[in-house]
């Protein structure tokens, strides 16, 4: 058996694995990739961030959604549409991105090995290859493998027309009708996605209210506008079964007792890390009841030379934050004092159909934290941009602190807003209050001037509202 020694080895290459990989061999570190499948990229690439958010673009596109109350123009989906034709630009997408990360792991001399990886001891892994077996050893491990769908018991994953949010991509047609199993992130995403093609949409989620962690409004407003595409929900509601009909749809109980028969079901409750295998308990690496791997504020587990970091460590498991601890857990692990630690500003986006982000406090979450506020709103039916792109229900929130005036939060809802939203970062990252947007210059029009419209708006009612006691 093949015998090695690195300086670092990391075991998966997606988001989190070829980020800390490029960290470590920038400072000079001799570094090994072990990937299981036969491209590097991971979810990221090939199951979830990028492959989904292109097929939303491409159902943007085809559905013509932005067009839809633009000048009175009516644009209707074809309902013989092929799914074929909107992976195309997917697959199209992921082979840019593979050559991105291959060029990128080249240029830093990165070794990407082809293998399953198995823990020997806290010092060793073993690695089952195409052409045999190897053992590689260093002075840190990295595990960023990432994580798969759950798939709770009692739905039928064997009948062609139950997915997971990994094998969706895989349809072959539009289906006429759909239950979406769980109101998170992901099942948002493609309610709103499926529902803008012309699929009729439940979506079934146990909370009362749609993304909790979002700002009440914005989330109340996300509601309304996928209503609007047609999407029904049954919050607070769980499915207790799923089965299929005798030579018929796709029947879901409820827990309220209510059944939704659909041609497919999407099943989408969470997520669980990709750690069987890797022999992590006998070398005493600690994981939760979903395999998701305990790590400390470094990101380092409870063996001192092995870290992760990534979905394989739970929330946020976003591929932005991913690819931060991965550079952390690096730095940590040799010591470096480049970068020491993640941001607590974080910012989530949310791509469904309008997107939907947000970064800081929400108006719900600086209240429990005692803080007074005041909140301002700007809505793009009023801003000359937002008129262009036909627009109607977008929205730029901001909370601020009444007694600082600083920014403490920001919410947008509409076209851009993942990428709006890093505006309010910077002002609450850098300490900027509502006088910093009053006193600013934005390109006209853009939708970027529902900042400062947003700032008056707040500024009146600091002017109107009285202070409580």
């Amino acid at each position: 058996m093949r015998e090695r020694h690195l300086d670092l080895v990391v075991i998966g290459g997606g988001a989190a694995g070829e980020k800390g990989a490029a960290q470590a061999a920038y400072f000079g570190k001799r570094v090994v990739i072990v990937e299981r499948a036969e491209h590097p990229g991971g979810a990221t690439v090939h199951t979830g961030t990028l492959p989904s958010k292109t097929l939303r673009e491409t159902a943007l596109f085809l559905s013509g959604y932005h067009q839809r109350d633009l000048y009175g123009v009516s644009v209707a989906v074809s309902p013989g549409l092929e799914v074929a034709k909107l992976i195309d630009r997917k697959n199209a997408v992921r082979d840019l991105e593979l050559a991105r990360i291959r060029q990128n792991l080249d240029r830093h001399h990165v070794e990407l090995v082809r293998g399953r990886a198995r823990f020997v001891d806290s010092e060793t892994i073993e690695v089952a290859g195409d052409d045999g077996a190897a053992r590689l050893s260093a002075e840190a491990f990295l595990i960023a493998t990432g994580s798969s769908p759950f798939r709770p018991p009692g739905v039928p994953f064997e009948d062609p027309g139950v997915f997971d949010s990994d094998g969706i991509l895989r349809i072959d047609r539009l289906p006429g009708s759909m239950t979406v199993l769980g109101g998170g992130v992901v099942g948002c995403e493609y309610a709103s996605m499926f529902a803008a093609l012309g699929v009729a949409v439940h979506l079934v989620d146990g909370k009362d209210h749609l993304l909790p962690f979002l700002d009440l409004e914005i989330g109340e407003r996300l509601r309304g506008a996928m209503e609007g595409l047609g999407v029904r929900f049954h919050l607070g509601e769980r499915a207790q079964a799923v089965r299929r009909v005798p030579d018929g749809p796709l029947e879901a109980t409820l827990t309220s007792g209510a059944e939704v028969r659909t041609d497919v079901v999407l099943v989408a409750s969470g997520r669980t890390g990709n750690t069987d295998g890797l022999n992590l308990e006998a070398i005493g690496v600690e994981t939760d009841d979903r395999g998701l791997v305990r790590v400390d504020e470094h990101f380092r587990t409870a063996v001192p030379t092995i870290f992760a970091a990534g979905d394989v460590i739970g929330f946020p498991a976003l591929a932005s934050t991913s690819m931060e601890q991965a550079r952390v857990a690096v730095c940590h692990a040799f010591g470096f004092t480049y970068k020491q630690g993640v941001s607590e500003l974080l910012p989530f986006g949310v791509y469904t159909m309008p997107e939907v982000s947000c970064v800081g406090l929400s108006e719900q979450a600086a209240a429990q934290e005692g803080i007074d506020v005041v909140v301002g709103r700007a809505l793009y039916r009023d801003n000359a941009r937002g008129e262009i792109v036909g627009d109607r229900d977008g929205m730029t929130k901001l909370v601020f602190d009444r007694s600082t005036r600083r920014l403490i939060g920001c919410h947008c809802i509409g076209e851009r807003a993942t990428e709006l939203v890093h505006v309010g970062q910077a002002v609450i990252a850098l300490g900027g209050t509502v006088e910093t947007f009053i006193e600013m210059v934005f390109n006209y029009p853009t939708l970027s001037e529902t900042y400062k419209y947003a700032a008056y708006d707040a500024l009146g009612r600091w002017e109107t509202s009285t202070p409580p006691g």
